[in-house]
């Protein structure tokens, strides 16, 4: 079995879901050439794999056309493997610190955008994502204890 590159994996997954949320992706196709656009190499068997542990579907748009777009439930935050990209979990004050490999913070990041705007994330407004940490901002002053378990269930993390 081929070693895989945890960092470009979850660099290639993150630049997918900004794909996915540009609304750029309406088919695996699509997807493979967009992708070679930022110098990724994929089979149209990874374009589906990804896609699928993203929790992205196709179906229609508002506009009545199809195109592949991030479900709002919790199941497509709980993605297989979301758990396992997080390090750890820490909190203080108004703040979540979430820390991830390499690569991974801007994947875990937009999943939690996600949650946010679907309404499954209640406590926080906002993310800032570096390379291998997440900061979460809570609403409240003193909520990053309350939104480390918010985001441990979300995610399943457990952390």
């Amino acid at each position: 079995m081929a070693k895989v590159n945890m960092q470009s994996a979850t660099a290639r997954r993150a630049l997918i879901i900004k794909l996915v949320d540009d609304e750029l992706i309406h088919s695996q196709s699509d997807l493979v050439r967009e992708i070679s656009k930022h110098g990724y190499t994929m089979t149209q068997a990874t374009a589906s794999r990804d896609l699928e542990e993203l929790g992205a579907v196709r179906g229609k748009d508002n506009n009545g056309i199809f195109r592949y777009q991030f479900v709002s439930s919790p199941q497509s935050v709980k993605s297989k493997g979301m758990s396992e990209l997080i390090s750890s979990l820490d909190s203080s004050g108004n703040l979540a610190v979430v820390k991830t490999p390499p690569g991974a913070a801007q994947l875990i990041a937009g999943n939690l955008d996600r949650a946010m705007k679907s309404g499954k994330l209640h406590s926080a407004i906002g993310t800032i994502a570096g390379d291998d940490t997440v900061l979460v901002v809570a609403k409240s002053a003193t909520g990053g204890a309350s939104l480390v378990r918010e985001i441990n269930k979300l995610l399943g993390a457990n952390k």
